[in-house]
């Protein structure tokens, strides 16, 4: 079956985008798009040109982002310009977003208080309620998707990356994706979800934010899905002894393992520690910038993990068992495999013919391995997403790069905090 095109009334056709565009310099690039830094010979305006190769897409991602973006005006979204299509591209034109990463700047300022972290999460849920307020969801809120407008001391904050939003259909959706560390325990737990799931993310977001490493930390993508169901984390002493009560009220409250109970976003914008002034003005900076050079070191956290896949076999890895009996045994043990950018491979579940097997063939333990499949299956679930935790000792070595490298977890790259 051939591919489909993407029919927009709005698109426009060139033959060569360069008579479009003046290319002033590579963005980011990964395993199926390219980023660039453009100036509109037309009228001189720089924008980021993402530029998609036809055939690693797959279409409905793709259409499914553009319908999102065309329908988004907001000044701390991202937004799209324009849309052009050539024989062999998609060229989707961005607003330009120049001053770097969340956590970058954080690093770089100095002095950090829970009043900027405060100031950050305001302005992510005010995004994040106009887009529900439009029946849109996010579905992968993360640092790396949150991002300053430019390099001005006070620049606003932008929500960036909408490849895996969705609009809601009655209110709920089932498809499993997202980033394992920010993902809601619904969504792991294979139920329907709602809006809500943008917020648990935010409220991740902002546990980052004040201590510097994740709420769920474990060396096992099993355990750590386990932990994130339960909601089994803790405001850890001395990390948390000077933020304020307000600040943990309000993570509980957007944290909150029951869906319907949890903030929304209108409802966390009242909470008092957005609202008010129950903030704590006191620097942060040594503790907090020290955990996040630790915990979130670029070869960790933009490592490529396909969330949706783990998800789809967690029934084989039969994770009530590992709950009860968390034998390091039962573990999964995982090799290393390699992609390319021309021949993308999705990783699979197999075992070893030692493995005792149920009666459909299954794995009884979770002593699966992970190994090279055919990508076609993976394509209809999601487009392959980075991970927050890895098993110590391999490399990870699907999806998406950054800058044409795979980044590989090592054995003392263990998440939480560091003493």
């Amino acid at each position: 079956m051939g591919r489909k095109e993407i029919i927009c009334s709005w698109k426009k056709s060139t033959t060569n985008i360069k008579d479009v565009f003046d290319f002033k310099g590579k963005m980011g690039s990964g395993s199926f798009s390219e980023v660039f830094m453009v100036r509109e010979r037309e009228t001189g305006k720089l924008y980021a040109l993402k530029c998609l190769k036809k055939k690693h897409l797959v279409h409905s991602n793709l259409e499914n982002e553009i319908n999102v973006l065309r329908r988004i005006k907001h000044e701390n979204v991202v937004g799209l310009e324009d849309f052009y299509e050539s024989r062999t591209h998609y060229y989707l034109v961005m607003q330009l977003v120049s001053g770097g990463e969340l956590f970058d700047r954080i690093l770089d300022k100095g002095v950090y208080t829970e009043k900027d972290a405060s100031t950050v999460i305001k302005q992510v849920l005010q995004a994040v309620s106009y887009l529900h307020e439009n029946s849109i969801v996010h579905r992968d809120l993360k640092p790396e998707n949150l991002l300053y407008y430019n390099t001005d001391v006070n620049a606003k904050i932008m929500v960036s990356d909408f490849g895996l939003s969705k609009t809601m259909e009655h209110g709920v959706m089932s498809t499993a994706c997202g980033t394992p560390g920010y993902v809601a325990p619904e969504v792991l737990a294979q139920k329907p979800y709602s809006k809500a799931v943008d917020c648990w993310s935010i409220g991740v977001i902002t546990y980052i934010l004040l201590c510097g490493y994740p709420p769920f930390f474990e060396e096992n993508e099993t355990r750590l899905f386990s932990k994130i169901r339960r909601a089994d984390y803790a405001f850890h002493s001395p990390f948390w002894d000077d933020i304020s009560e307000s600040a943990k009220d309000f993570i509980r409250n957007m944290m909150e393992i029951n869906a319907t109970k949890r903030f929304t976003t209108e409802q966390a914008l009242r909470h008092p520690w957005i609202a008010g002034d129950t903030a704590k003005d006191l620097d942060i900076y040594p503790s907090v910038c020290e955990q996040m050079e630790r915990n979130f070191a670029k070869s960790k956290w933009k490592q490529a993990f396909n969330a949706a896949s783990v998800i789809h076999h967690m029934k084989k890895l039969q994770l009530s068992h590992s709950e009860s009996s968390p034998s390091p045994s039962c573990m999964p043990n995982i090799t290393v495999q390699s992609s390319s950018q021309d021949d993308l491979k999705v990783l699979g579940l197999r075992h070893d013919q030692a493995d005792a097997l149920d009666p459909n063939g299954n794995p009884v333990h979770a002593a699966a391995r992970l190994s090279c499949g055919n990508p076609e299956p993976a394509r209809g679930l999601c487009q392959t997403l980075r991970a927050s935790h890895s098993e110590p000792g391999h490399a990870l070595a699907m999806g998406e790069s950054i800058e044409d490298h795979h980044f590989h977890s090592e054995r003392d790259t263990s998440f939480g905090p560091k003493r």
